[in-house]
């Protein structure tokens, strides 16, 4: 074991305390999609808001496929539903979970709506997608 001089935890403490705030206190970087995220544009840029990101594999670790789509009705196909904020306020599709009690609600738009403005309904960087289908 190394010496140390007295007080030093309580530098680093100070220290690592000061740097994590330091970096939560920057501008989050702009969201991206990831592999495997459903990107949906069905009725985002004509209503002026930003394509939604649907993190696919964030929800499919936490539930099986049944649960989306045999149940809430959601297609196999990337923007094959006609979701929109009135549905989703309704308790359809997303709303079924987003309602401020199983999940948290809608009321940051943000939080969904975080595609760059234009990025087209698919699933990213699917395999189908890099073969030009």
């Amino acid at each position: 074991m190394r010496n140390r001089k007295p007080g030093s935890e309580a530098l680093r403490a100070a220290a690592c305390a000061a740097i994590c705030a330091a970096l939560l206190a920057l501008p989050a970087g702009a969201p991206r999609a990831e592999y495997g995220d459903v990107v949906i544009n069905n009725h985002s840029d004509k209503a002026g808001m930003r394509p939604v990101v649907f993190p696919h594999w964030f929800h499919r670790i936490r539930f099986s496929c049944k649960a989306c789509h045999a149940d809430l009705g959601f297609q196999f196909r990337a923007g094959g539903n006609d979701i929109n904020m009135v549905k989703i306020i309704d308790g359809q599709f997303c709303g079924a979970c987003h309602n401020g009690e199983i999940a948290w609600a809608i009321e940051n738009c943000n939080l969904c709506h975080s595609a760059p403005p234009g990025t087209p309904t698919q699933v990213h960087e699917s395999t189908l997608q890099r073969m030009g289908k």
